[in-house]
């Protein structure tokens, strides 16, 4: 993305799929009447393709353009196609799904000019006999050591070495793992692992949402990976962390997202779960880190319908995100 000189470029983004019921020239109209500036795509893996089915778009010069065309129309641009799943997955044809939809979205991210491809790390089984993922959160019993081994130097690793040359023969040069938890990355020292192992092309889509919850500082987060130069985009969405719950049973939650009386934590709009303060403090340690790109909402709020909670999220944030250069320190 071309910036203007002089010109600072955060700027408002949604994660289109919160409008998946809508045709996408829909969606577009509703976002660029509400402000908003850059698109997050799904079109592949979890997010489905309601918007874009990359393999559809690779074969349909036709339906390319049209594509670009609503775009132009509202002003709005993409600021990262999504194709996330678990392409480690230990059964092989799961895994093979989401392998394709992660390639034909770099390809098509390669045909639209896009920077940036957002995705999970995945997460392997424990063996090469297991069918389900196993993800580790304890090194003891020794066993859990023993599958970390295998996942990271076995599976993980060449995965990426693999998918991430593939990448950079097709032009895209930021693939953003989203720190998740029930895969392998999962907060900043996971990322910052795979990143060291496979290369630059690896960073962060920063969600602050799933580290709220591990108890983790987002702010302290932006800027140990700021300093990697690791920052590739970024999540808004926020967490309740809910205190008696967590008081009785932890963090380490698989009561279904639909109780929510009864999770340690769930996901929340912007500014509901902590408050503009908060994302005040995240958006400065942003600005600090030298990131200058999409703010995308993502909705995931079980409390709000799609709408209200898209649309107050981007109330909040219009109040926080910093628009403009800094000024000259002229009381320096």
């Amino acid at each position: 993305m071309m910036k203007q000189k002089g010109v600072f470029v955060m700027k408002l983004g949604t994660f289109t799929v919160v409008l998946g019921e809508l045709p996408f020239e829909k969606a577009c109209a509703f976002l660029a009447e509400n402000g908003v500036q850059m698109v997050e795509i799904g079109c592949g893996g979890f997010p489905g393709k309601a918007h874009c089915d990359a393999k559809v778009m690779l074969e349909d010069s036709a339906k390319r353009e049209e594509f670009l065309e609503i775009l132009k129309k509202y002003n709005l641009q993409i600021s990262a196609l999504s194709s996330h799943g678990n392409m480690v997955h230990p059964d092989k044809k799961i895994a093979q799904s989401f392998d394709e939809d992660l390639t034909n979205a770099i390809l098509l991210a390669e045909k639209l000019g896009v920077p940036v491809v957002n995705t999970f790390s995945g997460c392997p089984g424990g063996s090469k006999e297991d069918k389900t993922p196993n993800w580790v959160t304890c090194p003891w019993p020794d066993d859990f050591s023993q599958i970390l081994e295998y996942q990271w130097n076995e599976v993980l690793i060449p995965y990426w070495k693999e998918k991430v040359k593939f990448a950079k023969e097709h032009h895209v040069y930021k693939i953003a793992l989203e720190l998740h938890p029930g895969f392998c990355v999962y907060n900043t020292k996971t990322l910052l692992r795979l990143r060291e192992a496979v290369g630059p092309e690896i960073g962060a889509n920063f969600d602050p949402s799933h580290l709220i919850w591990q108890g983790m500082d987002p702010c302290a987060c932006i800027r140990e990976l700021g300093k990697a130069g690791a920052l590739f985009h970024f999540h808004a969405k926020d967490t309740k962390v809910d205190t008696i719950n967590t008081a009785l049973n932890g963090v380490l939650d698989t009561t279904h997202y639909g109780d929510e009386l009864n999770r340690s934590w769930i996901f929340r709009a912007v500014g509901y779960g902590n408050g503009e303060e908060f994302w005040k403090a995240i958006i400065s340690e942003l600005r600090l880190a030298g990131y200058d790109y999409a703010i995308s909402i993502e909705h995931e709020d079980s409390l709000m319908s799609g709408k209200e909670g898209l649309l107050k999220a981007i109330r909040c944030l219009k109040n926080v995100l910093i628009y403009e250069e800094k000024g000259t320190m002229f009381w320096a």
